[in-house]
């Protein structure tokens, strides 16, 4: 089943001279419960797109239509309930909230959104990321691994719709690295997440379902894996 459609994407930053074309064009669909990952050259557009799929960034045209909502139709109160709800964004350095404990960290997108949180998703997280019994610890007093468990889930606690992740091992040593790519794996099977990965790192790409390159601004390249 579709859960995600592109159409004709397209970003330009600047005008007339200064003008940069980072997407050009960029079409495709996603399944439900693919786990996709994105490669390409720095410069190639891959950032530019995930933060259009996650509503951070606002395409120059084109559309962006998530479980049947047209994106970019919505004011910008709307996008932020969207962002919190239907998208858990993972970055490359964490962003976790300093003050914050493991699971406040995690459950923010939830308190946020004045929601009640689901004791019995945030245990099976802990659980499954191997948190257990550092609930209470600051960003401060886990390691670099430690803090991108909590960052994925932050991710998952919302059970969004899509899981984007940019270069979620890029600041990782080759161990930590290996462990967050099988958490990433176990989400996408254990929850039924669709996940969309930005990745230099071959390991990650050689585990996803389908691998989209991008050069240019454009998908040169659309290769199903498994």
């Amino acid at each position: 089943m579709e859960i995600l459609r592109v159409e004709h994407l397209t970003k330009i930053y600047g005008t007339g001279e200064n003008a940069v074309r980072a997407l050009d064009d960029v079409s495709f669909t996603v399944e439900k419960g693919q786990f996709v990952a994105i490669v390409g050259p720095s410069g190639s557009g891959k950032s530019t797109l995930l933060h259009i799929l996650g509503g951070v960034d606002r395409p120059t045209d084109g559309m962006v239509c998530l479980e049947g909502q047209d994106v970019f139709r919505q004011n910008e109160d709307q996008l932020a309930i969207f962002r919190r709800r239907q998208v858990g964004l993972i970055y490359q350095f964490y962003n976790l909230i300093p003050v914050l404990n493991v699971t406040e960290n995690i459950t923010l997108p939830v308190l946020m959104d004045g929601r009640r949180v689901n004791r019995e998703r945030l245990d099976s997280l802990l659980d499954t990321l191997n948190l257990r019994g550092r609930e209470k610890h600051l960003p401060s007093q886990l390691s670099g691994g430690q803090q991108q468990r909590v960052s994925i889930g932050r991710a998952l606690m919302n059970d969004p719709a899509v899981v984007l992740a940019d270069e979620p091992t890029g600041n990782l040593d080759s161990r930590n690295s290996q462990e967050i790519v099988e958490l990433l794996r176990l989400s996408n099977k254990q929850y039924g997440q669709t996940l969309i990965v930005i990745t230099h790192d071959e390991s990650i790409a050689l585990q996803a379902d389908r691998i989209l390159t991008m050069e240019d601004g454009r998908i040169t390249r659309d290769e199903v894996i498994r």
